[in-house]
C-alpha cells in the first residue's frame, strides 16, 4: 500500500471516529492530539515523504495537506455542532418560568421626616401656595439683614451660627426665601403665597430634642387686608390636619425679629391629653410653631410698600411635628438610620 493510500485510509478512518464523538473533551483533548498531534499518524506519514522519490515527494506532500485540512474542518464543524447542543441543553436545564412569583423584595419607604414634609407640602399646594426652595449656604443679608436682624441686633444671640466666611453662613432658618421671593415678586400679578421646606443649621448641642441639623417649613403670605384672623384660621386648618380635631389649639403672644405681632401655637398634648405630664412639663400643652404678622422693615427692605401691603408668615419644625404626631421622645432616633425604628412608619 503507497503513502498516499495511507493517508486516504487516515481520513476515512478520523473523520468516523469524529462523527461518531458525543463529547466536546472527546474532541479537543483525545481525537485532535491523535489524529493531528506530533505523535500521530498523519504527521507520521508526513515524516515519510523524504523516503519517496523526489519527483513524488510535491504531490503526496499536497495531497498529505489536503488530508490535514480536511480533518481540521471536520474537528471544527464537530466541535461547533456538539457545543450548540450543550448550549441548548443548558437553556433547557435553567430556563426560567416567568410565570412563577418572583421572591419578595423589600421595598423601601420615604423617611418619616420626609413624609411629614410632603403632607404638609401638598396641604398648602392645595391652598394655592407655592413650594420654593433655597440655598443651604447663605448670604448673612437674607439670612438676617433682610428678616430685620441687623448685625448689631441682640436676637442673633438666638440662633448660633456656623459661620464660613463674615458674610456667608449655613443658613439658620429657611426664611431667606422670604426674603429672596420679596424681591422678585410681582404684586400687580397677585398676592404672594409660599411656602420653604428644607434643612437649616444651628450650632445647637444634640439632646433629645435639639439638634445641629434639623428641618423647617417657612410660609409667608403679602397681599391687602390681611389680618391676624387669617394667620390663625390657616394655623388652625394645618394643626386639625396633622394631628387631628381631638387636639386644641391655642395661640399665645411671643417675639421674633421679622414678625409684630407675634404668636406661638400650642396643640394639647398627646401623652396626656391636656392633663399634664412629664413631655409637657406639666402645662398640658405643646408648643409646635411660631408665627405672627410680616414685621413693616421686611416688607421695606424688600421694596414692598408697607402702607399697602401686609400679611402673615409662619416656621414651623416638621421634625417636632413627627415627634408629637408619633409619640417619638428623642428626635436623634430619626437620624440614626435604625432600619427597624424608621419601618414603624410606613
Amino acid at each position: 500500500m503507497s503513502l498516499k493510500d495511507d493517508l486516504t485510509k487516515l481520513r476515512d478512518d478520523g473523520i468516523a471516529q469524529i462523527n461518531q464523538a458525543t463529547d466536546v473533551n472527546e474532541i479537543t483533548k483525545e481525537i485532535k492530539v491523535n489524529l493531528l498531534g506530533k505523535k500521530g499518524p498523519i504527521t507520521q506519514a508526513l515524516r515519510g515523504i523524504k523516503d519517496l522519490p523526489v519527483e513524488k515527494r510535491p504531490e503526496v506532500g499536497s495531497y498529505a495537506n489536503e488530508i490535514r485540512d480536511e480533518i481540521q474542518n471536520a474537528l471544527d464543524a464537530k466541535l461547533t455542532e456538539l457545543e450548540n447542543k450543550a448550549l441548548e441543553a443548558q437553556l433547557v436545564a435553567e430556563k426560567i418560568d416567568v410565570t412563577l412569583p418572583s421572591t419578595p423584595v423589600a421595598k423601601g419607604h420615604p423617611h418619616v421626616i420626609q413624609s411629614i414634609i410632603d403632607e404638609i407640602c401638598d396641604m398648602f399646594i392645595g391652598m394655592g401656595y407655592e413650594v420654593k426652595s433655597g440655598p443651604e449656604v447663605e448670604e448673612d443679608k437674607y439670612n438676617f439683614e433682610m428678616m430685620n436682624l441687623p448685625k448689631d441686633h441682640p436676637a442673633r444671640d438666638m440662633q448660633d451660627t456656623f459661620y464660613i466666611t463674615k458674610e456667608i453662613l449655613m443658613r439658620t432658618q429657611t426664611s431667606p426665601m422670604q426674603a429672596r421671593t420679596l424681591e422678585k415678586h410681582d404684586f400687580s400679578k397677585g398676592p404672594l403665597k409660599m411656602i420653604s421646606p428644607g434643612v437649616v443649621y444651628r450650632r445647637d448641642t444634640d439632646d433629645p430634642t435639639h439638634s445641629h441639623q434639623f428641618h423647617q417649613v417657612e410660609g409667608i403670605v403679602i397681599d391687602k387686608n390681611i389680618t391676624m384672623g387669617d394667620l390663625k384660621g390657616t394655623l388652625e386648618y394645618l394643626l386639625h390636619q396633622l394631628f387631628g380635631n381631638k387636639y386644641d389649639i391655642r395661640l399665645r403672644p411671643s417675639y421674633f425679629p421679622f414678625t409684630e405681632p407675634s404668636v406661638e401655637a400650642d396643640v394639647t398634648c398627646f401623652k396626656c391629653d391636656g392633663k399634664g405630664c412629664d413631655v409637657c412639663k406639666h402645662s398640658g400643652w405643646i408648643e409646635v410653631l411660631g408665627a405672627g404678622m410680616v414685621h413693616p422693615n421686611v416688607l421695606k427692605m424688600a421694596g414692598v410698600d408697607a402702607d399697602v401691603y401686609g400679611g402673615f408668615a409662619f416656621g414651623l419644625g416638621p421634625d417636632r411635628f413627627a415627634m408629637l404626631k408619633y409619640g417619638v421622645e428623642d428626635i436623634r432616633d430619626f437620624y440614626l438610620n435604625d432600619v427597624r425604628f424608621l419601618s414603624q412608619f410606613n
